[in-house]
């Protein structure tokens, strides 16, 4: 059996400023990094055979806490980064829905019809990301792999861990920063065993303090 651990980057300058960030090339915030050390601490008594990365600084600057925790070589890899978001990159989120009401209903309602003005498909990305990790875990069948990516890099991949389609992706949860997500692969069977865990961060959560994620929360709930 191999154990995928996926965590998602720190608080990045985009979540706080609200400002749309696949691949732009944003930074760890001071809270990012301390939610980074309370990760790498979290990580710290389960065994990591090997450490992956986005090559994006948000996702390599979180992996470096569990390096040298673990004293392992990151693995900068640039088939994990964020989906491309094209026109979408650095504009505030609040403008999306009004400069490209397409792509913005796609993006809430139908993803697997997105296609983000002048970057990826959701279809596309889902399989750029999917086909980086299962060479990973391929060419590191029986271990511990870490992975330290992004949470659309982690939505997309547990929807194919789950056998679900794209149009159900709007029905899984957006994880916190720095939280973790654990896979069980054996074979052709894959098992999530831990999805979006943040229970290591405690007031440093960054969904937490978000408008934008309690009124999601209470739109799920009703």
């Amino acid at each position: 059996m191999t154990r995928l651990i996926l965590v998602r980057h720190g608080e990045a300058e985009g979540n706080i400023n609200r400002r749309f960030h696949g691949q732009t090339n944003s930074s760890l915030t001071p809270n990012g990094h301390l939610q980074a050390q309370k990760l790498a601490e979290r990580l710290a008594k389960e065994k990591i055979d090997v450490l992956y990365s986005s090559d994006l600084s948000r996702a390599y600057d979180t992996a470096k806490y569990i390096s040298k925790v673990k004293n392992l070589e990151i693995h900068k890899i640039q088939g994990l980064r964020e989906i491309n978001g094209g026109e979408w990159e650095d504009v505030p989120w609040d403008e999306l829905p009004i400069r490209w009401p397409e792509a913005y209903y796609h993006w809430e309602h139908q993803p697997h019809l997105l296609q983000m003005p002048g970057g990826e498909s959701m279809e596309n990305f889902q399989r750029r990301v999917v086909t980086e990790i299962m060479k990973i875990v391929r060419e590191n069948e029986g271990k511990n792999i870490c992975v330290a990516t992004h949470g659309t890099v982690i939505k997309a991949l547990l929807c194919f861990f789950y056998g679900v389609s794209l149009e159900q992706f709007t029905k899984l949860k957006w994880h916190d920063n720095a939280s973790i997500t654990i896979v069980h692969i054996d074979e052709d069977r894959y098992t999530v065993v831990i999805e979006g865990d943040n229970m290591h961060l405690g007031e440093l959560s960054t969904l937490a303090k978000q408008d934008w994620w309690k009124d999601k929360g209470k739109e799920e709930g009703k």
